[in-house]
């Protein structure tokens, strides 16, 4: 311990501020030369951790997820409210049921409703149609006849 209590004892004496500050002078031109030494680059990216522009990202790049998860969390929250508000007590999910069974109620009304006008629609189409066919047959009919009278008499004045 002797040893320990002399070298602290030694230390205390010397003069060390002298040479500390050559130190830090010669730090200084080095710090200096390597700075009007560096690459644009380098400049500029010193120049953007000195500005703060990398702990800004850095920072964003926490804070963006955060914010979304406690933007989720919150649309979750409100949604699972909304259900609990809903159908919290069986008198209101009696009531949200009645409302679905209207609801429903009414699609199959307009569902039927729209089946009928159309089976209307294609049932007149049809009848149009049958009613322009035998028309069409009854003329076509009446012609054949027209046609084999006169070749019969063509016929008949030929012999």
């Amino acid at each position: 311990m002797a040893t320990a209590q002399t070298t602290s004892a030694s230390k205390a004496k010397t003069p060390r501020s002298a040479p500390k500050a050559a130190r830090a002078k010669t730090a200084r031109r080095t710090t200096a030369s390597r700075a009007s030494n560096a690459s644009p680059s380098a400049k500029r990216s010193t120049q953007a951790v000195k500005n703060g522009t990398v702990s800004a990202y850095a920072e964003r790049a926490v804070l963006i997820p955060v914010g979304a998860a406690l933007i989720a969390r919150e649309q979750v929250l409100a949604r699972v409210n909304d259900t609990i508000d809903t159908f919290g007590s069986p008198a209101k999910a009696n009531a949200q049921l009645r409302k679905f069974e209207r609801r429903g109620n009414t699609a199959r009304n307009r569902l039927e409703r729209e089946v009928r006008k159309t089976r209307v629609r294609v049932e007149r189409e049809v009848r149009q149609t049958r009613g322009r066919v035998e028309r069409e047959a009854r003329r076509v009919q009446r012609d054949g006849e027209d046609l084999a009278n006169r070749v019969q008499e063509r016929i008949l004045s030929l012999v």
